[in-house]
Protein backbone atom coordinates (compact mmCIF):
# COMPACT_ATOMS: atom_id res chain seq x y z
CA UNK A 1 0.00 0.00 0.00
CA UNK A 2 0.90 3.48 -0.95
CA UNK A 3 0.97 5.85 1.93
CA UNK A 4 -0.59 8.49 -0.71
CA UNK A 5 -2.27 8.52 -3.68
CA UNK A 6 -2.20 12.30 -5.46
CA UNK A 7 -5.17 12.33 -8.03
CA UNK A 8 -5.57 15.35 -10.36
CA UNK A 9 -8.12 15.91 -13.17
CA UNK A 10 -6.56 17.11 -16.29
CA UNK A 11 -9.17 18.94 -19.37
CA UNK A 12 -7.12 21.51 -20.76
CA UNK A 13 -4.83 23.24 -18.93
CA UNK A 14 -1.39 22.54 -21.03
CA UNK A 15 -0.01 25.83 -19.82
CA UNK A 16 0.06 24.86 -16.13
CA UNK A 17 0.39 21.22 -15.67
CA UNK A 18 4.19 20.88 -15.90
CA UNK A 19 4.20 23.99 -13.29
CA UNK A 20 1.72 22.33 -11.46
CA UNK A 21 3.57 19.06 -11.41
CA UNK A 22 6.68 20.51 -10.64
CA UNK A 23 5.74 21.79 -7.83
CA UNK A 24 4.22 18.49 -6.34
CA UNK A 25 7.25 16.41 -7.01
CA UNK A 26 9.19 18.79 -5.12
CA UNK A 27 7.11 18.55 -2.00
CA UNK A 28 6.67 14.78 -2.31
CA UNK A 29 10.12 13.78 -2.80
CA UNK A 30 10.96 15.70 -0.01
CA UNK A 31 9.71 13.37 2.28
CA UNK A 32 10.03 9.78 3.03
CA UNK A 33 6.60 9.14 1.47
CA UNK A 34 5.53 5.74 -0.73
CA UNK A 35 3.26 8.15 -3.23
CA UNK A 36 1.61 7.63 -6.24
CA UNK A 37 0.16 10.03 -8.88
CA UNK A 38 -2.81 9.83 -10.95
CA UNK A 39 -3.66 12.18 -13.64
CA UNK A 40 -7.11 11.47 -15.10
CA UNK A 41 -7.54 13.31 -18.91
CA UNK A 42 -10.95 13.90 -19.21
CA UNK A 43 -10.52 13.77 -23.21
CA UNK A 44 -8.63 16.81 -23.22
CA UNK A 45 -9.44 18.76 -26.47
CA UNK A 46 -5.91 21.19 -26.54
CA UNK A 47 -3.57 18.90 -28.20
CA UNK A 48 -2.08 18.25 -24.43
CA UNK A 49 -1.95 14.37 -24.56
CA UNK A 50 0.89 14.02 -26.04
CA UNK A 51 2.57 16.24 -23.28
CA UNK A 52 1.00 14.15 -20.61
CA UNK A 53 2.35 11.17 -21.95
CA UNK A 54 6.13 13.03 -21.91
CA UNK A 55 5.45 13.86 -18.59
CA UNK A 56 4.31 10.20 -17.58
CA UNK A 57 8.17 9.08 -18.90
CA UNK A 58 9.60 11.88 -16.88
CA UNK A 59 7.81 11.51 -13.35
CA UNK A 60 8.14 8.40 -11.16
CA UNK A 61 5.01 6.57 -9.95
CA UNK A 62 3.21 8.40 -12.34
CA UNK A 63 0.00 7.02 -13.91
CA UNK A 64 -1.53 8.48 -16.93
CA UNK A 65 -5.44 7.43 -17.46
CA UNK A 66 -7.13 8.95 -20.62
CA UNK A 67 -10.88 9.15 -20.75
CA UNK A 68 -12.65 8.84 -24.43
CA UNK A 69 -14.83 10.86 -23.12
CA UNK A 70 -15.23 14.20 -20.83
CA UNK A 71 -17.02 12.58 -18.08
CA UNK A 72 -17.36 14.82 -15.62
CA UNK A 73 -15.60 15.70 -12.44
CA UNK A 74 -16.71 13.24 -10.31
CA UNK A 75 -16.74 10.16 -12.23
CA UNK A 76 -13.42 11.25 -13.39
CA UNK A 77 -12.66 11.34 -9.48
CA UNK A 78 -13.93 8.08 -8.88
CA UNK A 79 -12.09 6.58 -11.80
CA UNK A 80 -9.04 7.44 -10.10
CA UNK A 81 -10.27 6.62 -6.73
CA UNK A 82 -10.72 3.12 -7.84
CA UNK A 83 -7.50 2.77 -9.34
CA UNK A 84 -5.44 4.51 -6.50
CA UNK A 85 -3.93 2.39 -3.77
CA UNK A 86 -3.03 4.95 -1.01
CA UNK A 87 -3.83 4.95 2.63
CA UNK A 88 -4.42 8.95 2.08
CA UNK A 89 -5.89 10.60 -0.88
CA UNK A 90 -5.27 14.06 -2.06
CA UNK A 91 -7.74 15.38 -4.34
CA UNK A 92 -5.72 18.28 -6.45
CA UNK A 93 -6.79 20.84 -9.25
CA UNK A 94 -4.27 20.78 -11.91
CA UNK A 95 -4.08 24.57 -11.46
CA UNK A 96 -2.78 24.11 -8.04
CA UNK A 97 0.38 25.08 -7.22
CA UNK A 98 1.80 23.54 -3.85
CA UNK A 99 4.30 26.09 -1.96
CA UNK A 100 7.88 25.72 -0.75
CA UNK A 101 7.29 24.19 2.70
CA UNK A 102 4.43 21.83 2.71
CA UNK A 103 5.38 18.28 4.33
CA UNK A 104 2.61 15.74 3.36
CA UNK A 105 4.00 13.63 6.47
CA UNK A 106 2.93 16.59 8.58
CA UNK A 107 -0.28 16.57 7.33
CA UNK A 108 -1.07 12.88 7.22
CA UNK A 109 0.35 13.34 11.01
CA UNK A 110 -2.37 15.02 12.18
CA UNK A 111 -4.67 12.99 10.22
CA UNK A 112 -3.19 9.79 11.81
CA UNK A 113 -3.42 11.50 15.76
CA UNK A 114 -6.98 12.29 14.92
CA UNK A 115 -9.40 9.43 14.50
CA UNK A 116 -12.21 11.25 13.92
CA UNK A 117 -11.03 13.77 11.41
CA UNK A 118 -12.34 12.44 8.00
CA UNK A 119 -9.64 15.05 5.56
CA UNK A 120 -8.38 18.67 5.43
CA UNK A 121 -7.59 21.32 3.45
CA UNK A 122 -4.56 23.66 3.84
CA UNK A 123 -4.65 27.23 2.66
CA UNK A 124 -5.96 27.79 -0.60
CA UNK A 125 -4.46 31.27 -2.02
CA UNK A 126 -5.80 33.01 -5.22
CA UNK A 127 -3.30 35.28 -7.18
CA UNK A 128 -4.77 38.06 -5.75
CA UNK A 129 -3.26 36.89 -2.36
CA UNK A 130 -6.59 36.23 -0.71
CA UNK A 131 -7.94 32.84 0.31
CA UNK A 132 -10.04 30.96 -1.86
CA UNK A 133 -13.59 31.12 -0.35
CA UNK A 134 -14.68 28.02 -2.15
CA UNK A 135 -11.75 26.43 0.26
CA UNK A 136 -13.56 27.53 3.02
CA UNK A 137 -17.02 26.66 3.36
CA UNK A 138 -20.14 26.35 5.52
CA UNK A 139 -22.86 24.14 4.24
CA UNK A 140 -25.50 26.25 2.12
CA UNK A 141 -28.48 25.75 4.37
CA UNK A 142 -31.37 27.93 4.18
CA UNK A 143 -29.91 30.81 6.20
CA UNK A 144 -26.42 30.81 5.43
CA UNK A 145 -27.50 30.61 1.20
CA UNK A 146 -30.43 33.76 1.79
CA UNK A 147 -27.10 35.60 3.83
CA UNK A 148 -24.61 35.17 1.55
CA UNK A 149 -26.94 36.41 -1.72
CA UNK A 150 -28.98 39.31 -0.26
CA UNK A 151 -25.59 40.20 0.95
CA UNK A 152 -25.62 40.42 4.50
CA UNK A 153 -22.42 37.82 4.83
CA UNK A 154 -20.71 41.57 3.09
CA UNK A 155 -22.10 44.03 5.03
CA UNK A 156 -21.32 41.95 8.43
CA UNK A 157 -18.15 40.63 6.97
CA UNK A 158 -15.69 42.59 9.26
CA UNK A 159 -17.95 43.10 12.35
CA UNK A 160 -17.08 40.56 15.22
CA UNK A 161 -19.65 38.22 16.01
CA UNK A 162 -21.90 39.51 13.69
CA UNK A 163 -19.94 37.80 11.07
CA UNK A 164 -20.56 34.31 12.34
CA UNK A 165 -24.07 34.98 12.48
CA UNK A 166 -24.45 36.10 9.07
CA UNK A 167 -21.06 35.04 7.30
CA UNK A 168 -21.59 31.41 7.46
CA UNK A 169 -21.77 30.58 3.79
CA UNK A 170 -18.36 31.08 3.78
CA UNK A 171 -17.23 30.68 7.49
CA UNK A 172 -16.50 34.15 9.09
CA UNK A 173 -15.41 34.51 12.10
CA UNK A 174 -12.81 32.07 12.33
CA UNK A 175 -9.40 32.61 12.95
CA UNK A 176 -7.78 31.63 9.53
CA UNK A 177 -4.46 31.58 10.87
CA UNK A 178 -5.26 28.76 13.39
CA UNK A 179 -6.23 25.10 12.41
CA UNK A 180 -9.89 24.18 13.01
CA UNK A 181 -12.95 22.13 12.06
CA UNK A 182 -15.00 23.80 8.86
CA UNK A 183 -17.84 22.13 7.19
CA UNK A 184 -16.60 21.79 3.63
CA UNK A 185 -13.11 22.32 1.87
CA UNK A 186 -13.12 22.59 -2.30
CA UNK A 187 -11.21 20.02 -4.84
CA UNK A 188 -8.50 22.68 -5.22
CA UNK A 189 -6.63 20.56 -2.25
CA UNK A 190 -8.35 17.89 -0.36
CA UNK A 191 -6.50 15.30 1.38
CA UNK A 192 -9.01 12.66 2.89
CA UNK A 193 -8.55 9.02 4.66
CA UNK A 194 -9.07 6.71 1.16
CA UNK A 195 -11.47 4.03 3.69
CA UNK A 196 -13.26 7.02 4.66
CA UNK A 197 -14.41 8.24 0.89
CA UNK A 198 -14.21 4.64 -0.44
CA UNK A 199 -16.90 3.52 2.44
CA UNK A 200 -18.57 6.67 0.93
CA UNK A 201 -18.93 5.36 -2.22
CA UNK A 202 -16.81 8.72 -3.44
CA UNK A 203 -18.18 11.26 -5.35
CA UNK A 204 -22.05 11.84 -6.32
CA UNK A 205 -21.28 11.13 -10.04
CA UNK A 206 -24.73 13.38 -10.71
CA UNK A 207 -22.67 16.40 -9.75
CA UNK A 208 -20.91 16.70 -13.85
CA UNK A 209 -19.10 19.81 -11.78
CA UNK A 210 -19.54 21.79 -9.37
CA UNK A 211 -21.06 20.95 -5.88
CA UNK A 212 -19.84 17.37 -5.47
CA UNK A 213 -16.99 18.03 -3.24
CA UNK A 214 -19.87 20.14 -0.87
CA UNK A 215 -21.87 16.41 -1.13
CA UNK A 216 -18.95 14.99 -0.14
CA UNK A 217 -18.18 17.08 2.70
CA UNK A 218 -22.07 16.92 4.03
CA UNK A 219 -22.01 13.19 3.43
CA UNK A 220 -18.48 12.76 5.76
CA UNK A 221 -20.58 15.05 8.32
CA UNK A 222 -23.75 12.33 7.96
CA UNK A 223 -20.50 9.40 8.94
CA UNK A 224 -19.69 11.37 12.75
CA UNK A 225 -16.46 12.69 10.73
CA UNK A 226 -15.30 16.07 10.65
CA UNK A 227 -13.02 18.27 8.27
CA UNK A 228 -10.02 20.54 9.31
CA UNK A 229 -8.58 23.89 7.67
CA UNK A 230 -5.07 23.12 8.79
CA UNK A 231 -3.30 27.07 7.61
CA UNK A 232 -0.06 25.83 8.50
CA UNK A 233 0.90 25.28 4.72
CA UNK A 234 -0.27 26.78 1.90
CA UNK A 235 -1.16 25.79 -1.97
CA UNK A 236 -1.55 28.85 -5.08
CA UNK A 237 -4.81 28.02 -6.65
CA UNK A 238 -4.66 29.87 -10.51
CA UNK A 239 -8.24 29.49 -11.18
CA UNK A 240 -6.64 28.93 -14.65
CA UNK A 241 -9.93 29.44 -17.66
CA UNK A 242 -12.14 28.74 -15.13
CA UNK A 243 -15.15 28.04 -17.17
CA UNK A 244 -17.47 30.42 -15.39
CA UNK A 245 -14.98 33.46 -17.20
CA UNK A 246 -13.71 31.34 -20.48
CA UNK A 247 -13.36 33.17 -23.13
CA UNK A 248 -15.80 30.67 -25.25
CA UNK A 249 -19.17 31.39 -24.61
CA UNK A 250 -20.48 27.83 -25.32
CA UNK A 251 -18.20 26.73 -22.64
CA UNK A 252 -19.29 29.31 -20.29
CA UNK A 253 -23.16 28.61 -20.86
CA UNK A 254 -22.08 24.93 -20.17
CA UNK A 255 -20.40 25.73 -17.31
CA UNK A 256 -23.67 27.96 -16.09
CA UNK A 257 -25.95 24.99 -16.68
CA UNK A 258 -23.39 22.35 -14.27
CA UNK A 259 -23.58 25.71 -11.65
CA UNK A 260 -26.40 25.86 -11.10
CA UNK A 261 -27.87 22.66 -11.83
CA UNK A 262 -25.45 21.82 -8.80
CA UNK A 263 -27.59 23.79 -6.18
CA UNK A 264 -31.02 22.02 -7.21
CA UNK A 265 -29.11 18.70 -7.03
CA UNK A 266 -27.76 19.53 -3.56
CA UNK A 267 -31.06 20.92 -2.38
CA UNK A 268 -33.15 18.24 -3.44
CA UNK A 269 -30.50 15.56 -1.94
CA UNK A 270 -30.23 17.07 1.22
CA UNK A 271 -32.78 19.76 2.47
CA UNK A 272 -35.96 19.26 0.19
CA UNK A 273 -37.04 16.51 2.70
CA UNK A 274 -36.44 18.60 5.42
CA UNK A 275 -38.85 21.83 4.16
CA UNK A 276 -42.61 22.26 3.72
CA UNK A 277 -43.55 22.06 -0.22
CA UNK A 278 -44.09 25.85 -0.78
CA UNK A 279 -40.61 26.90 1.02
CA UNK A 280 -38.74 24.42 -1.47
CA UNK A 281 -40.80 26.09 -4.78
CA UNK A 282 -39.51 29.12 -3.43
CA UNK A 283 -35.95 27.86 -3.53
CA UNK A 284 -36.32 26.42 -7.00
CA UNK A 285 -37.64 29.76 -7.89
CA UNK A 286 -34.67 31.76 -6.79
CA UNK A 287 -32.40 28.95 -8.43
CA UNK A 288 -33.89 29.49 -11.72
CA UNK A 289 -33.91 33.16 -11.25
CA UNK A 290 -30.51 33.28 -10.37
CA UNK A 291 -29.44 31.08 -13.09
CA UNK A 292 -31.35 33.78 -15.64
CA UNK A 293 -29.38 36.58 -14.20
CA UNK A 294 -26.67 35.48 -15.09
CA UNK A 295 -26.62 34.90 -18.46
Amino acid sequence: MKDISVIIIYFNTKEIIKKSLESLYLSLNKDNLLFEVIVVDNASTDGSIELLEKLSLRYKNFVLIKNKKNVGYSKANNIGIKFSKGKYILLLNSDALVQEGLKFSSLINYLEQNKNCAGLTVKVVLPSGKIDPASHRGFPTLWNSFCYFSRLERLFSKVPYLNRVFGGYHGLGKDIRKVHRIDAVSGAFFLVKSAVIKKLGGFDEEFFMYGEDLDLAFRIKEANKYLVYYPKFSVLHLKYKSGLSHESNTIRKKTRFYFYDAMRIFYKKHYERHNFYVVNKIVYSLINLLSKKDK
